[in-house]
């Protein structure tokens, strides 16, 4: 890794390849982190990788000026490493979810959070791309999403997906969207909303 970088209007997936090709995605960054999370950790290189789900603007900073400032131990410090914590809970609570609950809840909990980082709830995305981050069959998303779209809770045509009803999407997703959520948002130092919280 050669730079960091802080996504805005974009949402970058960060995804882990099985040696059969397969794949999964094991986080999401948008405006709330960072793509680079190594680099603050001493080290410089990933078993993960990152590429832009869907695009919009983003901040590159060389790796060297973001470890460098981030050895001083001041500000940006604390709340990279507080990032980090809440990256941590998203994670165990990823795994937990993934092994625990529907698919159909795990979908209304992966489209709150895409709205979530997005800032949005319309966004393009295509089922087979969706398959590929939640590790299922594309047959397994289109039931799922059926589901979600007769509820009247999202609207899906041509790669592209609106939330319909966000407080009903809310209620059939699992409980880990409101954990997460209320975790980012309490280390990140933002009011809980129904948006994460930001480094910048």
């Amino acid at each position: 890794m050669t730079h960091v970088y802080f996504p805005d209007k974009s949402v970058v997936s960060i995804v882990t390849t099985m040696e059969d090709g397969s794949t999964a995605e094991v986080g999401i960054v948008s405006n709330e982190g960072m793509v680079g999370i190594p680099i603050i950790l001493g080290d410089n290189t990933t078993t993960t990788t990152a590429f832009v789900q869907i695009s919009g603007a983003a901040m590159q900073i060389d790796a060297d000026v973001v470890r460098a400032e981030f050895n001083r131990g001041e500000a940006l410090q604390t709340l990279l490493l507080h990032y980090v914590q809440a990256v941590y809970s998203e994670l165990a609570q990823g795994a937990a979810c993934n092994r625990l609950h529907t698919l159909e809840e795990r979908l209304a909990r992966w489209l709150l959070t895409v709205s979530d980082r997005l800032e949005s709830e319309d966004f393009p995305l295509t089922q087979e791309f969706i398959a590929q981050m939640l590790g299922v069959r594309r047959s397994g998303v289109t039931v799922a999403a059926s589901t979600l779209s007769r509820a009247g809770m999202i609207t899906y045509q041509r790669g592209h997906i609106s939330i319909l009803s966000r407080e009903d999407l809310e209620a059939t997703s699992c409980e880990c969207h409101q954990v997460i959520q209320k975790e980012f948002a309490r280390l990140l130092g933002n009011k809980p909303s129904s948006r994460a919280g930001k480094i910048f």
